[in-house]
């Protein structure tokens, strides 16, 4: 199975590390609609730092502002000041906070039922708003288990949880060693123990299928994980025609198609109630049903994804795909959950015709209930990350970035704030005496400073000194835009237009609501 994810965890002005979000919200970051944005894009901020006159930004409004002009006249900087500390999250602290984090499914990572299968997301950075909707976040790096090696490159990690189907495994076909080879005794568990790895290793080999055709396109895979029910491949980005979607899905169960057929001639190499002959027709079986349970056609199996592909290339709409491909998921997880305990019990499946009841009858219903929630899950997933990436290019760093104000690394607080009150301004950028940028005053350091001894506090000492991942272009959009912040964590960035001019000041935090905000409108 395929899948994808990240979050984004920003730094304090000071050296210490601190979480925030990046993803955002069009109400909170005041964006302009788009006849204003059109009329505002080609006039950066002003690179003057004694420039008071209001500069054409992002933002059309004095955010910073929350009283009527009446109430505060005669005090705009304080105006200002206590203003900026009503729109700067609530309790937020200067140094390092918590991040929330993960993937990897779709919005987690899907982990997907089975050995195999497929499904594909892109995650926001991870963000700290309040309540409500949370965006999908994913673990700061690959992790999840132990690592095994790095074939193509693409890290393989086993999950905790294949210990214990290992252990499972090993003791039911064990149980079955009895029956057919009694006269191994305990060797048996040794037996079924290998059969155990070596049923992993197929999917392995199932995974690296589609870890291997994701390169080919030009997709990045994360890692892949071997766990309780199969494997992951967590590729990070959705394929970009149905076609590549179709075959991406597809190499999978055709390679346990491909596996069952090998270990069925070798068969034919060696003598029939053996131990080689009873793990080879094992391994056969077991790809057999590998194969033909990922071929089902519903998300997040590989079947599913290839009814997407299908969905997608006769509307043109992926994500009609993903819909009517998630649904067929539901409805599968729905006919697991009570066909495969009566298929048991009937003895369609090969057994022998049970009575309904008894342990047998338990763990029956057991197991279906697991795979049944898992399909369930893994097609709900889908179609959130299906919206996700449908309300991505919402996400515009020119709609969401803040208007600054360029100000002297020795001009006080309240000179400043009260520049930025001034001009419509919700953000400081520090500058050199020639209008070159340095730095950025964090909205978090703001607050943190008592009104009384802001003229005596200059705004260098409340700047984050910018690096070369914190200037960002202000023609980034969407997913290019998300994975730049990821790239470099920070509570802001410094917005540039292509010329190099400053545009203005984008807050992680005005992205998170943003991102949010999107998620919540309909598809």
């Amino acid at each position: 199975m395929d899948e994808s994810g990240g979050s984004g965890q920003p730094r304090s002005g000071t050296d210490e590390a601190t979480e925030h979000p990046a993803v955002p919200d069009a109400t909170s970051a005041h964006p302009r609609s788009d006849r204003e944005s059109a009329g505002d894009d080609n006039r950066p901020a002003s690179t003057d730092p004694t420039d008071t006159t209001p500069i054409n930004g992002p933002t059309d409004t004095v955010a910073w502002e929350k009283q009527p002009p009446s109430a505060g006249h005669s005090d705009r900087a304080g105006d200002a000041e206590r203003s900026l500390a009503a729109d700067a999250p609530a309790g937020q602290p200067d140094g390092p906070t918590a991040p929330s984090a993960a993937r990897r499914g779709e919005g987690t990572d899907d982990p997907g039922p089975g050995p195999g299968g497929s499904g594909s997301g892109a995650q926001p950075p991870a963000g700290d708003g309040g309540p409500g909707p949370r965006p999908p976040q994913r673990a700061k790096g690959p992790g999840g288990g132990l690592l095994m090696g790095r074939p193509f490159g693409v890290p393989v990690y086993v999950a905790p949880s294949w210990f214990l189907v290992a252990a499972l495994i090993t003791w039911v076909f064990g149980g079955q060693l009895e029956r057919v080879l009694p006269e191994l005794g305990g060797a048996r568990y040794l037996v079924s123990l290998f059969f155990a790895v070596a049923f992993y290793a197929s999917v392995l080999v199932h995974e690296l299928a589609h870890t291997v055709a994701a390169l080919r396109f030009k997709l990045p895979v994360r890692r892949i994980q071997l766990q309780f029910f199969g494997g992951v491949s967590e590729i990070e980005k959705e394929s970009e025609t149905p076609g590549r979607e179709f075959i991406l899905a597809f190499v999978g169960p055709l390679l346990s198609l491909v596996l069952a057929g090998l270990f069925y001639l070798a068969l034919w190499t060696v003598e029939p109630g053996t131990v080689p002959g009873v793990l080879l027709a094992g391994l056969m079986i077991s790809n057999l049903i590998v194969a033909a349970f990922n071929l089902l056609p519903g998300l997040p199996l590989d079947g599913g994804r290839m009814l997407r592909a299908v969905v997608w290339k006769i509307t043109g709409k992926p994500m009609t795909g993903t819909i009517a491909a998630a649904w067929v998921g539901r409805a599968l997880a729905i006919s697991v959950l009570i066909g495969l305990p009566l298929l048991t019990q009937s003895g369609a499946l090969g057994g022998e015709a049970q009575d309904i009841g008894g342990m047998d009858t338990v763990m029956d219903a057991l197991l279906a209930a697991i795979l049944a929630a898992i399909i369930w899950t893994g097609a709900g997933n889908s179609l959130r990350m299906a919206r996700l990436r449908e309300h991505l290019p919402e996400l515009r760093a020119r709609a969401l970035t803040r208007r600054a104000v360029p100000v002297q690394t020795d001009t006080p607080l309240s000179e400043a704030l009260r520049r930025a009150n001034d001009a419509g301004a919700r953000a400081l950028v520090v500058v050199d005496a020639h209008g070159e940028p340095l730095s950025i005053v964090r909205e978090a350091a703001i607050v943190g400073v008592p009104e009384h001894r802001r003229p005596w506090v200059a705004v260098s000492g409340l700047a984050q000194d910018l690096t070369d991942g914190m200037r960002i272009s202000a023609e980034l959009a969407g997913e290019e835009l998300l994975d730049v912040l990821r790239a470099t964590p920070a509570t802001e960035y410094l917005v540039v237009e292509e010329s190099g001019e400053i545009y203005g000041v984008l807050s992680a935090a005005d992205v998170e609501r943003a991102f949010v905000k999107a998620m919540a409108r309909p598809s």
